[in-house]
């Protein structure tokens, strides 16, 4: 993993985001070998800067497209705590409003997390992310996975809303949900492709994050043991494919 700044080494290597850090982390060496140059990175639906500040701190451009002002209110001042404001752009936009704000063929690597279950048409907002993003860059998605929710309510003697997230073309509970759609890794991919984008790596995220008691989390050393099997488990089927989310690395192909 690249070095991270000291003040967001404890949000990069939390359980929950440990395996999507290692996958960015392996793309922005194998950039910096290529070229050895910094990154322009777009982080679509970035929110407040979760990843967007601490990609800033290890020197590289980052422009955070997100509709919520409060989200980009607290990003602007994250960014000036991390002494990264020069580097950090805030967009208040749309994720189908991409082509109006980016050049096309500009980004290294484009971020894209918890936006696809949210939009109206995500084949469409695939396709911007595949417009802006240069060949031979990278698009990281991430996304709910339907399959943990169907497990998540069920264990939880849900079976009602276990069966609807199940039987329901687009894995939700039309009385429950707030989000509207989750995929299955298989449903993901087939949709990437359709943008013209090629998948190199699919990860589970948060295989037993959501399912062990919190006081589990909070014992002396689980924390770091958490880690290390979330990363161990990440690719590994059936393990992948029962993570609250699926995070999916693909590459936009050289002309």
């Amino acid at each position: 993993m690249v070095d991270i700044p000291k003040e967001s080494t404890e949000t990069v290597r939390h359980p929950r985001v440990a395996v999507v850090w290692s996958v960015l982390s392996a793309e922005i060496e194998r950039f910096a070998a290529g070229t050895g140059a910094t990154l322009r990175i777009l982080d679509v639906g970035g929110g407040s800067g979760g990843f967007a500040v601490p990609l800033a701190e290890l020197g590289h451009e980052v422009t955070v497209v997100e509709p919520s002002a409060n989200a980009l209110a607290t990003l602007r001042q994250r960014a000036a705590e991390a002494g990264v404001t020069d580097r950090v752009k805030a967009v208040q936009a749309d994720a189908d409003e991409l082509p109006e704000i980016t050049e096309p063929g500009t980004a290294d690597l484009v971020l894209c997390h918890s936006v696809l279950e949210m939009v109206d048409y995500p084949d469409s907002a695939l396709d911007a992310l595949a417009t802006v993003c240069a060949p031979g860059g990278a698009v990281s998605i991430m996304v709910a996975n339907r399959i943990a929710a169907v497990l998540g309510r069920a264990l939880s003697g849900q079976f009602g809303t276990a069966l609807d997230l199940l039987v329901h073309v687009d894995g939700v509970s039309e009385q429950r949900d707030t989000i509207k759609r989750r995929f299955e890794t298989a449903t993901l991919t087939a949709l990437v492709g359709g943008s013209g984008l090629v998948t190199e790596q699919v990860h589970g995220v948060g295989v037993v994050t959501d399912l062990i008691p919190a006081s589990a989390k909070t014992e002396t050393g689980s924390g770091e043991a958490l880690r290390e099997f979330e990363l161990a488990t990440a690719s590994r089927v059936p393990f992948r494919d029962m993570a609250t989310h699926i995070h999916l690395l693909a590459r936009k192909p050289m002309r």
